[in-house]
């Protein structure tokens, strides 16, 4: 039991909760409640954390990590045993994760950041395989119950309304069922708009710290990326498309060569950087979106201080829950809706692996598949699922393979798979037979593997890959 909460904090969060179909729920914490946070130093507020605790921590760019870095030292100053953290990737530092602190804390992750990846493997952390748009439904089914969450939010409005800014995903429906919010309060955190808005009196404990969020800016892309990114814009983008792309070079690559297209539409679990630069050309202007015309919709902000100043204030953008903004029914809504991601590696036959590096865990299952879904049954029948990646790794080894390394997640499952592009060119796989696919994947390989792809291909089909049937 929590040790510092008295009755009639227990009484508050009672008179919230409602039955929605026998299943208890907190009621979103819209409204205001007739009493204020606690407003206290960082070490106050985070010994509410007791041994055995589950603990949520907002992920993202809006990781609170003066919460984190606060717990971290509680935990191992009071020899705290068994504490569990569940987050989706979290930037910055993650102590916790460290090895000496394996007794303490346990890291639970919906989708694997590099700052947790090592432990993740080396068997101290676990992770949790789903579609990221069934994340909240772990929490409103009380499959997941926080006994205290840590986020992280703007500065309350003259009416006392927080944001929860650039980072919304699964905290939405964490903070609605957790039994304690600890908030860290930060001057820098962008006002946003969407599914982002918590009263102050819903935190019980207060911490204001100022930082600047952290900054993750991306290289520009090398010339493979660019080439990636001119045939998916020229060939398959079209002029009026919804998109969804993910962060990195390949993305910000697309984003690049967009720069002549109009009336382009975001509906994109994550939006970075570049997507500012088509905003203020003009090419991104929602105008043609069946929901949400004229808004750009995203759940997390991952970028530099351009995105978040962006992002604040601004009602061009609406940061929504990512059980809503990853429901491929909901995309399937959108016109010519082009989703647009990436993969680790990929068969000839069409599967995709997205997760991990043979047996070890490198990511999660993310949004790829929610999209990839979704544009394929885009209700206007101009929908486009697309795989795109460099033909060969950074060591020469072909990302397009016989068959997946031992271990590999099967992510994208082969009949899910549309396009694949590499820098040679564009793979329609849709409706083509083993041969046909296994063919047309080797045309786009790097030609110093093709030669070997087809003798594999006859070794594992027993005839040679063809574009007839």
């Amino acid at each position: 039991m929590f040790r510092n909460i008295d009755s009639t904090f227990k009484k508050l969060r009672s008179s919230q909760q409602i039955n929605l179909g026998g299943i208890r729920h907190i009621r979103e914490p819209f409204q205001p409640l007739k009493r204020c946070p606690r407003w206290v130093c960082v070490e106050d507020a985070i010994k509410i954390i007791n041994s055995e605790h589950l603990v949520f921590i907002q992920g993202g760019a809006a990781t609170p990590l003066e919460l984190v870095r606060a717990m971290t030292e509680h935990g191992v100053c009071n020899n705290l045993r068994g504490v569990r953290l569940i987050h989706m990737a979290l930037e910055g530092d993650a102590p916790f994760a460290n090895p000496e602190f394996e007794k303490h804390f346990r890291s639970i992750s919906l989708y694997i950041g590099a700052n947790v990846r090592e432990a993740v493997n080396e068997g101290r952390a676990d992770c949790i395989p789903l579609f990221l748009h069934e994340a909240p439904k772990l929490f409103y089914e009380q499959r997941i119950v926080p006994d205290v969450a840590l986020i992280h939010v703007s500065a309350p409005d003259p009416r006392g309304f927080c944001s929860l800014g650039v980072s919304v995903d699964c905290t939405r429906a964490a903070i609605c069922t957790a039994k304690v919010i600890v908030a860290q309060v930060n001057e820098h955190m962008p006002r946003s708009f969407g599914d982002t808005v918590i009263h102050s009196s819903h935190i019980d404990w207060a911490v204001k710290y100022d930082c600047p969020l952290p900054c993750i800016a991306s290289t520009a892309p090398n010339d493979i990326e660019l080439e990636i990114g001119k045939f998916i814009a020229q060939r398959l983008v079209e002029d009026g498309a919804t998109l969804q792309l993910g962060i990195g070079n390949i993305p910000d690559a697309v984003l690049c060569a967009l720069v002549n297209h109009k009336d382009l539409g975001i509906h994109s679990e994550i939006i970075g950087d570049t997507i500012v630069d088509l905003v203020e050309r003009g090419n991104i202007t929602n105008k043609n979106k069946i929901k949400h015309r004229g808004r750009l919709v995203g759940s997390l902000g991952i970028g530099t201080k351009r995105l978040y100043d962006f992002l604040h204030n601004n009602p061009f953008v609406e940061m929504l829950a990512i059980n809503y903004v990853n429901d491929p029914r909901v995309i399937s809504m959108q016109p010519k809706m082009t989703a647009i991601n990436s993969c680790i590696e990929m068969d000839i036959t069409g599967q995709v692996c997205s997760d991990s590096l043979g047996c070890k865990m490198y990511s999660g299952f993310g949004g790829q598949l929610d999209f990839i879904r979704g544009a394929a049954l885009g209700q206007d029948g101009r929908g486009k699922a697309i795989i795109a990646f460099p033909s060969i790794t950074s060591k020469g080894e072909s990302k397009i393979q016989a068959v997946l390394k031992l271990g590999a997640g099967v992510v994208t499952t082969r009949a899910h798979v549309h396009y694949v592009v590499t820098e040679h060119g564009i793979a329609q796989l849709f409706g083509k037979t083993l041969r046909q696919r296994a063919n047309a994947l080797i045309q786009i390989a790097h030609p110093d593997h093709r030669e070997c792809l087809e003798k594999a291909a006859f070794e594992r089909l027993k005839t040679m890959p063809t574009k007839y049937l």
